[in-house]
Order: structure tokens, then sequence, then C-alpha cells
């Protein structure tokens, strides 16, 4: 009830500091389908004044788990929610900890300050809320976002200033307690193969 009530219609309508245009997960009207379209769409249109069109899949390490709780609530504190729903989700995000018993040995207890819980009702629709300052500094560079998995989109008319764009993702990832998986991340480019080019 507090997703689909309070939370989803905060997220259609955000403040101007957030966005949730160019995400496709956990939304209203957002799908894997309407992602795909999107960034062929994307593509296809940046190509009729391009050569080339580089697509930078981009893939965050454990994002569920290393979501700050605070970072989390000033955003969602900036969403059109209410004060009962804000201290609701406050409460839910607060006081937990760990400990592991394991061979007759037990752990001291460790509070947890990071992790949304991505099998909960709220954890998915907070990791949107979350990813919703991450925006491009270019002009004609497009970000297309689908839960932790993100595009970056940089025509060949930016193509030297795709690096700066990567430094901001990667300064925004460190400020949210998040860490790029290198290995999960790819480069591809693409061309209208109607098109001669060199």
């Amino acid at each position: 009830m507090v997703v689909r009530k309070y939370m989803y219609p905060a997220i259609l309508k955000p403040p101007a500091t957030l966005s949730f245009s160019d995400q496709f997960a956990y939304r209203p009207t957002g799908s894997t389908t309407a992602a795909i379209i999107t960034i062929l769409h994307t593509i296809t249109h940046l190509l009729a004044t391009n050569p080339y069109v580089i697509v930078i899949a981009l893939d965050f390490s454990k994002a569920f788990d290393t979501v700050r709780h605070h970072t989390l609530l000033d955003k969602i504190a900036k969403l059109d929610i209410p004060d009962h729903i804000y201290n609701w989700l406050t409460d839910f995000f607060t006081g937990h900890s760990h400990q592991t018993h394991y061979g007759g040995s037990v752990s001291q207890i460790q509070c947890i300050s990071t992790s949304i819980i991505q099998g909960s009702a709220v954890g998915p629709t907070s990791y949107v809320a979350n990813a919703s300052d991450l925006h491009t500094i270019y002009h004609g560079n497009e970000l297309c976002k689908y839960a932790d998995d993100t595009c970056l989109i940089v025509p060949a008319s930016n193509v030297d200033i795709r690096t700066v764009e990567l430094k901001n993702i990667t300064n925004w990832a460190t400020i949210n307690n998040l860490s790029l998986n290198l290995r999960k991340s790819e480069e591809i480019v693409f061309i209208d193969k109607r098109r001669k080019s060199s």
C-alpha cells in the first residue's frame, strides 16, 4: 500500500532535482520492453546526425545491498509524500542489525546502515528513488536506467567527453556508496550500415 498509494504518485510528479523519466524498472509505466524501445529509439535518432553512437552498459555491484539509508531518506524526503509515510519509511530502514551464529560461536551484533532489501515491497521503488538524481552532464548524452543497470548513450559528436560522463557517474556512485562492476560493464558501438563511414 505504501508503494502503490504514496510512492508511485510521488514518482509521477517529482521535484526538479529528481528525475524518473529515464528509469524503467519498479515504477508505473516502466518495463523491460519500454527500456529496450527507448534505447533503440535514442540510438536510431542519434544515428540520423552522427556516424556512430556509443552505448556504455554499466552495472553497479550489489547495488541494493550498499545503498545508504540516510542518503536514500534524504532523496525520499524531497518527494511529495505525507509526513507519516516518510516517518514510516524512516522507521522501516532504521534499527537493523546482524549477528552470526556458527560452530558454537556468536559474533558481535553489527548495526546495518545500508541495504534496501530487494525482495521487499519498498526496496525496489526505494532504489528508483535513490537513482533519481543520476543525470548526464552534457546535452546530447542520454541515460537509460533499468533498476541497477544503467546505459550511457553518447553520440559521435560527444565522443571526446564520454570519459567526463563516466567520471560523473563514478562520482555519483561513490557519494551513494555504490561501485561500478567493470567486469559486467560493456561498450557497444552502433553504426548505420546504410551510410558510408570511415
